[in-house]
């Protein structure tokens, strides 16, 4: 039988703090609410989580908590002639998830650095957390590493925004391989299943 980590008791840990003290959690769901859309942290919340995403507690790591809001999207009423199934309002949805969105939003504020990758925090009825892992790549200790000397090429600048991330692969349908999967590369568009407008 193998020694469990110390990190697979943290991941369990965060998960009964939810269960076991749920007026703990919801003064922190309070306080998350009441700072800013981006807030940067001295360390991650889920450590294990983070290190299995590549995080190291060295300089040049750069940790964000994002807030997205829930729910579709909405559009103004359509006053015109059509019965209510034509309105075409309700159940709108973004086409990307909102862990991209968090992404996005982490990358629009840090430009200058490059999204390594994300993770899913909490949520509550109005929002949800996100936590987002970013490097500087003109850091020494960041161009030093073998793991991640990659951040350094200008090709991954801004690789967020064109959906390079795990996050953004899922969404645009590239996380499938083989069988069925033969027009969602290199593109949906490319393949003709989406046009522009």
């Amino acid at each position: 039988m193998d020694a469990k980590s110390s990190y697979s008791f943290q991941a369990g840990n965060f998960i009964t703090l939810k269960e076991d003290h749920k007026e703990a959690y919801r003064l922190r769901m309070v306080e998350w609410r009441s700072a800013g859309t981006v807030e940067r942290l001295p360390s991650p919340t889920k450590i294990a989580r983070a290190r299995a995403l590549g995080y190291k507690a060295k300089a040049g790591f750069v940790i964000l908590r994002v807030r997205v809001k829930r729910g579709d999207l909405h559009k103004e009423k359509i006053m015109g002639g059509r019965r209510p199934r034509r309105y075409g309002y309700n159940k709108l949805t973004h086409g990307k998830s909102e862990k991209w969105i968090a992404e996005e939003r982490a990358q629009k504020r840090y430009p200058n650095l490059v999204t390594l990758n994300s993770y899913y925090l909490a949520e509550d009825g109005k929002y949800k957390f996100y936590e987002v892992l970013l490097v500087d790549p003109t850091n020494p200790s960041i161009k030093n590493d073998k793991n991640l000397s990659w951040t350094i090429s200008n090709k991954h600048r801004g690789r967020v925004y064109r959906g390079l991330t795990a996050s953004g692969k899922k969404a645009r349908g590239l996380s499938g391989k083989g069988k069925g999967s033969e027009k969602s590369r290199p593109s949906i568009r490319s393949n003709g299943r989406l046009r522009r407008h």
